[in-house]
């Protein structure tokens, strides 16, 4: 009678035990065959400040489902970020239902840092609805890195470009000053010029008056 009993109470508790884990694999089961009905890519990356999108397809007899991508690291908390029916936007995404495809994409632009997350493809139906997830990874901006050598090569040019509108500044004052050299030489001659012109006409009047006046 105590074994019975026993064997019992033991049957209770191993079921009792065993409920949740039941339970979860009975989840994962159903999720598994849902998922069939409903595909994604697992991970999905895009550029920093690009834009990336996601089909998400589904069978042909689910064409009027409303669909839905939603966003969040469980799918029973997700927050829905678009949904159709046709083709709908919010604030950076959008969603567009190709009913004769059978395909619902979903378009994420101007990507940040914080749109890493966990999202959702989902067909919305009474009971439980159909979801798979997919992983958005942003990939960073390149940083471009300053090399001693491009420092030095740096350098060197601005240097180099300084050197030449250096001389060029120096012959351009060599020019100037040649010129204005050049310049006061004539004048100077010209003035040197005038006295002698000046007394070679005073002589040449005296002779003219000299022949002019009649002898005695």
């Amino acid at each position: 009678m105590i074994s019975i009993r026993t064997m019992k109470t033991s049957g209770i508790s191993f079921g009792f035990f065993n409920a949740p884990i039941l339970c979860l694999f009975w989840l994962r089961a159903k999720h598994s065959v849902d998922s069939v009905r409903l595909s994604a890519p697992e991970v999905v990356t895009g550029a920093y400040g690009g834009s990336l999108t996601v089909p998400c397809q589904y069978g042909h007899k689910y064409r009027e489902y409303t669909k839905y991508w939603c966003r969040g690291p469980i799918y029973e908390l997700c927050d829905i970020v678009v949904k159709t029916p046709r083709v709908r936007s919010s604030d950076r995404s959008s969603i567009a239902d190709d009913k004769i495809a059978g395909v619902f994409t979903v378009t994420m632009s101007s990507l940040r840092e914080s749109d890493e997350d966990t999202y959702w493809c989902v067909l919305a139906r009474r009971g439980r609805n159909i979801y798979t997830g997919v992983r958005i990874h942003v990939s960073q901006p390149a940083i471009t890195t300053t090399t001693p050598t491009t420092i030095l090569e740096r350098y060197e040019m601005s240097w180099w470009a300084t050197l030449c509108w250096i001389v060029f500044i120096l012959m351009l004052c060599c020019l100037v000053s040649t010129h204005i050299a050049v310049w006061r030489i004539k004048i100077a001659r010209k003035k040197r010029q005038q006295p002698q012109v000046q007394y070679e006409n005073s002589n040449i009047d005296r002779i003219i008056e000299c022949q002019a006046t009649p002898e005695l």
